[in-house]
């Protein structure tokens, strides 16, 4: 996904299992994908959005994360670390394959498909701003809401 293209037209499932269209999202809009709840990197990187919630809405932007975990998984690892960051199921891997963000992955010499790692942050006219790609967590949520408050329209 380059920048300037337009959000893509894409349904996943909320939190509570009704449909979210991401282009119906409020913009400006930051959509994090990140692999698999509850692990150490995700749980970190959900942690330092909720941290930063209210600079975010600040800011007036909207965060949205994203995993092929279902509902059900999100429910728990939302209540288990008590996250302020609205997290939606792209079980079927359209969203992913949208913007590019499920492909090879290797660990431990092991290759496998898998979802990177990415942000992306949307202007308040639904473009594409700035993405992250292969995202370290250390400092990432900050990076991106540094970006949110100097971002184009």
């Amino acid at each position: 996904m380059d920048q300037g293209a337009a959000m893509p037209d894409v349904v996943v499932t909320a939190q509570d299992g009704s449909p979210l269209r991401l282009r119906n999202l409020p913009t400006p809009a930051v959509i994090y994908f990140y692999p698999k709840d509850d692990t150490s990197g995700c749980t970190r990187e959900a942690q330092d959005f909720t941290a930063l919630a209210a600079d975010f809405a600040a800011a007036g932007a909207t965060v949205l994360g994203l995993s092929k975990d279902s509902p059900a998984s999100h429910a728990k690892f939302v209540a288990k670390h008590d996250l302020g960051v609205t997290l939606a199921s792209d079980e079927s891997g359209a969203a992913a394959e949208a913007f590019g963000v499920w492909g090879e992955k290797q660990l431990y010499g092991r290759t496998y498909m898998g979802l990177e790692r990415a942000t992306f942050l949307f202007g308040a006219s639904g473009t594409l701003v700035r993405a992250w790609r292969k995202v370290r967590v250390a400092g990432h949520a900050q990076a991106v809401l540094d970006a949110a408050r100097d971002r184009p329209a």
